[in-house]
């Protein structure tokens, strides 16, 4: 029964129909890297990573070709492959739905169902897409990173809040250290403007003779934070 099993003809095994297969799972990953870079808003950003959701689509597919419909062939990859180990760590969610989007493509492709493929990385890029450029999930209050180094035999707390009182609707304090430099400190606040206007918190915060630099780290939209 076993044998009856592999020998029915699911795959395509024409150099043809190959050829087809993984010209689509090109596409698809060419395509799914052009809505990556398009739609990016991650700490940092990789041409690797960018080419390697190419690559990686199109190795899906030549694997699923290579495997077609027999059970040899597919626990023997599944030992090859476990002797692969990845220490590359990914830092944004977001580059693991990518990467699990360009498998599934390439399965599909893979499989002969390039109709499939192609329809669902247009999908998934106008989700993808309207996710991103609509903001969907982020919090109604923004949050920004503030950062205050001043001399703390100079400034008081008071000069501080009174600019924080009139900027800010929110402010929690997240860390506070001694840089080692005379009587310096550095601050580290969680705070919500008012108006969103960054820039005239900064400039209020540089009026206080004490304060010897302020650096403002917006959310995570922005791919390269300013420091001011």
């Amino acid at each position: 029964m076993l044998e009856d099993f592999q020998t029915i003809n699911l795959f395509p095994v024409t150099a043809a129909d190959v050829l087809t297969n993984l010209l689509s799972a090109l596409i698809c990953g060419i395509a799914l890297s052009l809505i990556y870079r398009a739609t990016y808003r991650g700490p940092s950003y990789s041409v690797s990573y960018v080419n390697a959701l190419v690559l990686l689509t199109l190795i899906a597919a030549l694997v699923i070709v290579v495997i077609g419909n027999n059970l040899a062939r597919a626990f023997g990859l599944v030992g090859a492959m476990s002797i692969i180990r990845f220490r590359t760590a990914v830092r944004d969610t977001m580059d693991m739905v990518f990467i699990f989007l360009s498998l599934a493509l390439g399965m599909a492709c893979g499989v002969g169902l390039n109709i499939v493929a192609l329809i669902g990385v247009g999908v998934s890029g106008i989700v993808i897409a309207a996710l991103t450029f609509t903001h969907f999930g982020q919090p109604r209050r923004r949050f920004h990173l503030l950062q205050i180094t001043y001399d703390g035999l100079r400034a008081g707390s008071a000069d501080l809040d009174k600019v924080f009182s009139k900027f800010c609707r929110a402010i929690k304090l997240v860390n506070i250290k001694n840089t080692g430099y005379e009587h310096e400190i550095e601050a580290f606040y969680h705070v919500t403007l008012k108006n969103g206007d960054s820039e005239a918190l900064v400039k209020a915060l540089n009026t206080i003779t004490a304060v010897r630099q302020v650096s403002v780290f917006f959310d995570e939209d922005d791919v390269n934070p300013p420091t001011l």
